[in-house]
């Protein structure tokens, strides 16, 4: 309830942003007309790139038959849900007139508005959002309803007992019906596969195909496809720390699982520094003065202390995980978790503002610097997302029950030890005997 408060007040500091903006326009915005793209779109991106990791989770390790992705995909994928939400608001209230948004879909001259320009990339990202959305919303409600129906079974009062018996759609765990959810399961999986790289393409493609000297480059579709599931998994590894803890789910999301998240965000930062030094060698190979300019301005500019927060957030810090004793250390990855998507709002805030505000006539530079709506609008953000994610945890079920109880091993006493205690009367076979709960689990063994 705390948390539900905190998250409460920044949603309503959200709404108060959202009336000024709407009431006062876009000059309530801290813009100007050199930096005509700053928080809004720093925060779009942002947002998106927080919702990849559940895709990742979800579908690709599915298909790869990763069994310790069971405990954490649930979560993960309404995380992705949630994150778009909030991504979806930025471009949106950026049109200035938000209930003309509907001129952005490819509709009749009739409705209003002029066909739409299939060539920009702006309306490519209406596209890759929009279907990015659908197909997770539809996966992550497919793999609800066995647990709706688990819950509608256990249900005491009869308003929960009907609203999980609509939710459930008559789920009875026939034979048929489990058949139905593995082949809808595996199609979704294939589907969403494909997003998982072509929708931050699509985004990094907002930058790199314009003329501005810093965005005009090849490496950020892959560049930010990597950045995108580099701050998904920080973010699902900030939110499931903290659920661990309140549900009590030490048993289901072991010490094991957040190692192997800790591996990912280690590879997909690594991804990410290389990715950042490749952009100063094609600058300088390039032998293009303006390009080289808008580099160095990164990181010896005005907006120096934004360059060099973001490497050591995202590229210096997670090479903390080499160390096994950080990679195991529950304090140690929920801190590196924060730091890594405070780099990669800087990430994003340094290839947007730093290629902008000083463009090739020097009459015309600037600085941007947010106004208080900017803020509002943004940490607003959070408290929508926070909120939606209270929600979700409170009214449904945040690990997907199904499906760990899938790779569960009973003991003679009938007792689950998947990461229970161990007292010799009952057994994983993960796990050797004696070891504690929160042991790495060999999910590769099988008797």
């Amino acid at each position: 309830m705390a948390a539900l408060s905190v998250a409460l007040f920044f949603l309503g500091v959200f709404l108060y942003s959202v009336y000024r903006t709407l009431w006062y326009g876009i000059g309530e915005w801290g813009l100007n007309k050199t930096v005509d793209w700053a928080w809004d779109i720093t925060n779009f991106v942002w947002w998106v790139g927080i919702g990849h990791a559940g895709t990742l989770i979800s579908a690709v390790l599915l298909l790869f038959r990763q069994k310790w992705r069971t405990s954490i995909n649930r979560a993960a994928e309404a995380m992705t849900i949630f994150a778009v939400i909030c991504a979806a608001m930025f471009p949106v209230l950026h049109m200035g007139r938000p209930w003309l948004a509907f001129w952005v879909l490819p509709l009749q001259n009739t409705f209003g508005s002029l066909w739409v320009n299939f060539n920009s990339p702006l309306l490519w990202d209406v596209f890759a959002i929009s279907t990015y959305f659908s197909v997770s919303l539809v996966f992550w409600y497919t793999g609800l309803v066995p647990d709706f129906a688990t819950i509608r079974d256990r249900a005491k009062g009869p308003i929960a007992r009907r609203a999980y018996a609509l939710l459930s759609f008559g789920w009875k765990g026939g034979a048929k019906h489990w058949s139905r959810y593995e082949t809808v399961s595996l199609i979704l999986a294939g589907v969403s596969t494909p997003l998982v790289l072509s929708v931050h393409t699509i985004v990094s493609m907002d930058f790199a195909t314009s003329v501005v000297p810093g965005w005009h480059t090849t490496i950020f579709p892959p560049y930010f496809v990597a950045g995108a599931i580099f701050s998904g998994f920080a973010m699902v590894l900030t939110l499931m720390l903290i659920t661990r803890v309140v549900f009590k789910l030490e048993d289901y999301i072991t010490l094991e699982h957040i190692a192997l998240m800790n591996k990912i965000m280690m590879i997909t930062g690594s991804i990410v520094g290389v990715a950042y030094i490749t952009e100063f060698f094609i600058a300088w190979y390039s032998q293009v003065e303006f390009e080289q300019y808008a580099f160095i301005n990164r990181a010896t500019g005005p907006y120096w202390w934004a360059y060099w927060s973001m490497m050591t957030c995202n590229v210096i810090s997670p090479q903390l995980v080499w160390i096994r004793r950080v990679r195991y250390s529950i304090p140690m990855t929920f801190v590196l978790s924060i730091i890594v998507n405070i780099g990669m709002w800087f990430e994003r805030f340094v290839i947007i503002v730093t290629s902008l505000h000083r463009d090739y006539l020097p009459s015309s530079w600037a600085m941007f610097s947010p106004s208080i709506i900017d803020i509002g609008i943004y940490v607003g953000t959070l408290g929508l997302f926070f909120t939606l994610f209270l929600l979700f945890a409170k009214f449904f079920p945040v690990i997907n029950m199904a499906e760990v109880k899938s790779i569960l091993k009973y003991g003679v006493d009938n007792g689950p030890t998947y990461g229970g205690p161990n007292t010799g009367a009952q057994q994983s076979a993960y796990r050797p005997t004696g070891a504690p709960a929160s042991a790495p689990v060999n999910y590769n063994k099988h008797d």
